[in-house]
């Protein structure tokens, strides 16, 4: 699987990438357009298009911070789930033994308990901390995220670390 990061929104691929995140998320989860073009110029915010040869397989936009990688969107085109795109892409991230870090729905439908389930079955261990999402966008409230981290669970610190991060750092 191989990795290209986008920086620039001039960059011809941006409009497809942005169509899967735009398709993928719902728009209470979503950035703004204008400030997703912004964060791309970020030094720690890796924008990254999957691709298996040349097929576009997904994104994977994460934060590189000191002690952790925090998965702030991922997604597979819907025709190619099922392939172990994600697994894989996932292994990848966590590869170095850092700490990754990710936030889900709270497993209380049929589809959220199916991603909590991949989740785990990637090595991600569920954290017990109440969690809620700043909001991305001014008309809608922080949402109620269950976090996950690989390879083990947070630590009290840690979590608190992340979530100082999220706040200061990815929805300054």
């Amino acid at each position: 699987m191989e990795w290209r990061r986008l920086t620039q929104p001039e960059e011809p691929a941006f409009g497809r990438a942005m169509a899967l995140y735009e398709a993928s998320f719902p728009r209470h989860e979503q950035r703004l357009p204008d400030e997703q073009r912004a964060v791309l110029s970020h030094p720690e915010y890796h924008f990254t298009q999957l691709f298996d040869g040349a097929e576009f397989v997904g994104l994977l936009l994460y934060w590189e911070a000191e002690d952790f990688r925090y998965v702030e969107h991922f997604c597979v085109r819907p025709e190619l789930r099922g392939r172990r795109y994600g697994a894989k892409a996932l292994e990848e991230l966590g590869r170095d033994g850092k700490t990754v870090v990710l936030e889900i729905d709270p497993p209380v439908d049929d589809i959220a308990r199916r991603r909590q389930g991949f989740y785990q079955r990637c090595g991600f261990a569920v954290n017990p901390y109440p969690h809620v999402h700043p909001p991305y966008r001014p008309e809608y409230p922080g949402h109620e995220l269950v976090v996950l981290s690989s390879p083990r669970a947070l630590t009290p610190a840690e979590y608190g670390a992340f979530a100082c991060y999220l706040s200061a750092v990815v929805m300054a």
